[in-house]
């Protein structure tokens, strides 16, 4: 049996933790919002109709960051329609899923959900079907305290103080077709700098997002990035990747190994930022949001044009076996091995949709198999991130050719002193795993806590045992120095 060598040292670091990686996604698509963080009536919703139970379970997640209100609904999105008495709503036509939206759940709803969640609100703004002019509008309505029309009519709203939202997203994948008023790179380069630069005129201290591809199979894929970011570079601070991972789009091997493609895919925007960088002659780097992504049964979703007009559809509720959880565990190494550039994430989502929360309409509300390795990445993940020196036995995978059947990486809290190293054994053997921990003589292993394919709920092991890390399992090791027994 082949052991996995694991060597740490303080002064191999990546970056610190950015705590905006562990966000998360509600869009306004099948019942994310709806019955699940939304639910009048229900017997733990509160005054608002904010679900409780499901608050509970998002706290309890880790969540720091929630995007809103799309995805693909945000780009024919007018988001006067979600404020003001509900009453006066109107009931539009969704065309991105073609369901009706009642709007009852709007932008001031969204961010008392986010203040009770204790989360940091991060907005997309509609480029599809509108633009400048809607998009600086909204950011006077949250941002300006008094004085303006659009600061006035929330104060008239009820909602006194701004919510002063630092994180834009100009858009929403804007490259594919599927997308409500797509656009070429050029269309959508130009349209972002304008809308960025009014944005910024209204709030100089926003942070601004720019579409990426939508995903790395399109087309255009480096190219759009480039043309994008030749236009707004100097009006935007981070570039977009989205990204899903389907059990049954390439062989098992391949997406137990998903990881290695998305450390691909971080690796090839960052080169295409630093280019423009480059050939710009700018001094700032571009940061990148990976707000989107998760695993997805992709191959089996249902077109919106090949559905009926729905109130509530049910719209890709997947259920999570423990493999999709390990997978999803390795994705949160590959942000963190990525610290210095990905300081934004937004898995996506958050309730229902592809989520580590379900809930029943009326009834309750539940975690899934991926809920752990996000939960315990978030709350364990502190301080610095370490690059570890990982020798390991490879796997053999269709796409990926050999690939270490290990992956880990580790990171180092300073102030108390936490060493928290997170691994995965993405093979189908059992690996023993040798700790060296040269740099860190007085560290102990306290906790370890495991999932696996075999046992899909979390459970601690004992840290005195011998490290064995089974079949297609996820770890997380906390260490402590001796005197803080």
């Amino acid at each position: 049996m082949v052991v996995a060598q694991l060597t740490l040292d303080p002064a191999f670091t990546v970056a610190p933790v950015d705590r905006r990686l562990f966000g998360s996604f509600v869009e306004h698509m099948g019942r994310c919002v709806y019955t699940g963080i939304f639910e009048p009536g229900h017997p733990a919703a509160d005054a608002d109709g904010l679900r409780t139970d499901v608050l509970d379970l998002v706290r309890e997640l880790g969540v720091t960051t929630v995007r809103y209100p799309g995805g693909n609904f945000v780009s024919n999105y007018r988001w006067e329609d979600g404020v003001g008495p509900r009453g006066d709503r109107p009931r539009r036509l969704d065309l991105a899923w073609r369901a009706l939206e009642s709007n009852a759940f709007g932008l001031n709803e969204f961010m008392r959900w986010s203040s009770l969640a204790g989360v940091e609100p991060m907005m997309a703004v509609n480029l599809g079907t509108r633009g400048v002019e809607a998009a600086a509008e909204l950011v006077e309505y949250c941002n300006l305290a008094e004085g303006t029309a659009a600061s006035d009519l929330r104060r008239k709203h009820g909602v006194a103080q701004p919510h002063d939202v630092r994180l834009w997203c100009l858009g929403n994948e804007m490259d594919g077709p599927w997308q409500i008023g797509s656009l070429t790179a050029d269309e959508y380069g130009r349209l972002a700098a304008r809308a960025g630069h009014a944005m910024r005129r209204v709030d100089p201290t926003i942070e601004l997002v720019a579409c990426g591809s939508s995903n790395s199979d399109m087309p255009t894929f480096a190219a759009w990035e480039s043309t994008v970011l030749e236009h707004a570079y100097d009006q935007v601070d981070y570039i977009s990747l989205h990204t899903y991972y389907d059990p049954e789009k390439y062989d098992e091997a391949s997406f137990r190994a998903s990881a290695v493609d998305l450390d691909g895919f971080i690796d090839n925007i960052v080169a295409t930022a630093d280019h423009v960088r480059a050939k710009l002659r700018r001094q700032k780097r571009i940061k990148l949001s990976l707000d989107e992504w998760n695993v997805w049964y992709q191959s089996r979703f249902t077109e919106p044009e090949d559905r009926a007009i729905e109130e509530l559809p049910h719209l890709i509720e997947d259920d999570y076996n423990g493999t999709d959880a390990v997978v999803v565990g390795n994705l949160l190494i590959s942000m963190l091995r990525h610290a210095d550039r990905v300081t934004v994430g937004a898995q996506a989502q958050l309730v229902n949709v592809i989520a580590p929360i379900r809930t029943e309409a009326g009834g309750r509300a539940w975690r899934q198999t991926i809920f752990h390795p996000f939960a315990h990445t978030a709350r364990l993940a502190r301080g610095t991130v370490l690059r570890p020196a990982l020798t390991a036995p490879d796997m053999t995978t269709g796409r990926f050719g050999e690939v270490p059947a290990v992956d880990a990486v580790a990171t180092h809290d300073e102030e108390s002193g936490a060493l928290t190293v997170f691994l995965v054994n993405r093979g189908t053997e059992p690996v023993p795993l040798s700790l060296d921990l040269r740099a860190f003589p007085h560290h102990r292993l306290r906790e370890h806590l495991t999932l696996s394919a075999g046992r899909p709920e979390l459970t601690t092991v004992s840290p005195h045992e011998d490290i064995l890390l089974p079949p297609v399992s996820w770890h997380a090791l906390c260490l402590t120095p001796e005197e803080s027994k």
